[in-house]
């Protein structure tokens, strides 16, 4: 037998309790997986807490991203043969697990370079960077960018990932030491959240003009403070509701305030065809592999600890990357 985390019901971070599961002989188009490390990532809260249901209904293993070795392949599956180091991350989910069956049209062969421990910590992540800087908003040199919670997971990738890419980079923080970290990777000018005149700081960095992009994965606590932070013609990019959802707008708004533009991405989008996929995560280890990205893992728990990871998370004791060792 193998353990997992399962989930019975919806709540606080005990509802996670790690058992004995059976694991399975892979069906068509299916790879048995054994986990060395899986990562953490907000949405798994989203999730929890029931924000955003899980596919298929309860109870479940929840988890978004893990990496590892394949222990084996149903008879159709040729990408893919017992002994590949492969990740994943996105739907369905499932990671919070020793092993686990997953799809082998979900799953990406890892280069020599790149560890197990560091891809568990970056395809979530690292993918969600790549699509917005790269795809949702083309990052381009010269542009000034909002990115907030410069210090998660994703906002570390983004801030050293448009750095290269030519932009001044605008991030906001919630404490001084997560200044610090951030003006390490590339950001250059940390703003706290607790300083009631962060917009006023923007309109002062870009001389009264606005940034080209924001990119919010806060939510609730920055919505209207970011389309006021964006220029003619800007966009707001929403990945994100850490602070909890928006309410529903009127879209005249964003007429009003200079015809701004508004969306709402999700990396399962993104990376909803297998070409876009891997087309994906190969610009990812790209970056990765040239020293353009560090990926910075600063916490580890064991997966049967996931609660105790996912409060701190919560309560934003974490920065960079975390992940979850079976």
């Amino acid at each position: 037998m193998s353990k997992a985390i399962r989930m019975r019901t919806t709540g606080d971070p005990e509802v996670l309790q790690w058992e004995e599961v059976s694991v399975g002989i892979p069906q068509n188009g299916e790879v048995h997986v054994r986990h060395s490390a899986v990562g953490l990532n907000f949405i798994d809260i989203y999730h929890r807490i029931g924000l955003y249901p899980l596919p298929g209904g309860l109870p479940t293993t929840p988890g978004m991203e893990g990496a590892g070795v394949v222990v084996d392949v149903a008879a159709d599956v040729t990408e893919f043969r017992p002994g590949d180091r492969v990740a994943y991350a996105g739907m369905p989910p499932g990671a919070y697990a020793e092993e686990r069956l997953i799809p082998a049209h979900r799953l990406v062969r890892l280069p020599d370079a790149i560890s197990e421990r560091q891809a568990a910590a970056m395809m979530l992540q690292g993918m969600t960077a790549q699509y917005l800087l790269r795809r949702t908003y083309r990052v381009k040199a010269g542009d000034i960018i909002l990115i907030h919670a410069a210090a998660g997971g994703v906002g570390l990738i983004a801030c050293q990932w448009a750095k290269h890419l030519g932009a001044t980079i605008i991030g906001t923080v919630g404490s001084q030491e997560k200044a610090a970290l951030v003006k390490t990777h590339g950001c250059d000018y940390p703003l706290l959240y607790s300083d009631r005149d962060w917009l006023a700081q923007v309109k002062e960095i870009t001389d009264g003009e606005g940034v080209a992009a924001v990119y919010d994965s806060v939510g609730r606590d920055t919505f209207y403070k970011s389309l006021d932070c964006l220029r003619p013609l800007g966009i707001l990019v929403s990945f994100g509701q850490a602070s909890g959802p928006v309410e529903p707008i009127d879209t005249s708004i964003l007429a009003v305030k200079g015809s701004l533009y508004l969306t709402r991405p999700t990396l399962m989008t993104y990376t909803a065809k297998r070409e876009d996929l891997l087309a994906t995560a190969a610009e990812l280890f790209d970056v990765v592999m040239s020293g353009t990205v560090k990926i910075e893992i600063n916490q580890i728990y064991p997966l049967s600890e996931v609660a105790r990871a996912q409060a701190d998370m919560e309560a934003r004791r974490t920065t960079g990357s975390t992940i979850l060792i079976p």
